[in-house]
């Protein structure tokens, strides 16, 4: 079973928080696959992964590029796991595939968005009932992560 994990954005955007998770990620020698909401979210993070920092740049790429398999960080609209990531991240209600396949899985949510809570809630409730261990994080004013469940 995954590990999956509940992240209710309240104090940042996802533009803010997925660049530090997809860091951590990497350092734990594992790929990511980033599964958007549509094809518009996608080409923006796409671009936002490039330029989020000064110093630095998050090596990427697209389910519409030809090479995405060698790629360390894949963003899909799809359910396909083009790079064989052990790690999939789930934003803008993007439906999840299995994610049995995978180490973990982390579900990203604005707080801020009635549609993207009531989906988490119905996500955890499937999680939950799979068997998966679930656990949901919630930013503080000061946007660290403080675990809730």
């Amino acid at each position: 079973m995954a590990e999956v994990l509940f992240y209710h954005l309240t104090e940042s955007t996802l533009e803010d928080a997925l660049p530090g998770l997809l860091e951590r990620s990497l350092q734990r020698g594992w790929k990511a696959v980033v599964q958007t909401g549509s094809e518009e979210r996608r080409d923006a993070l796409d671009q936002h992964l490039w330029t989020f920092r000064d110093d630095s740049f998050l090596a990427h790429g697209s389910d519409r590029e030809a090479h995405a398999a060698e790629q360390p960080v894949v963003l899909t609209v799809t359910e396909a796991n083009p790079n064989a990531a052990e790690i999939r991240f789930l934003v803008d209600g993007a439906v999840p595939p299995d994610i049995a396949p995978y180490q973990r899985a982390v579900f990203l949510f604005d707080g801020h968005d009635a549609a993207q809570l009531e989906g988490a809630r119905e996500h955890w409730k499937t999680m939950k009932t799979a068997g998966h261990e679930v656990t949901y994080w919630q930013q503080t004013p000061d946007r660290r992560w403080e675990r809730k469940a």
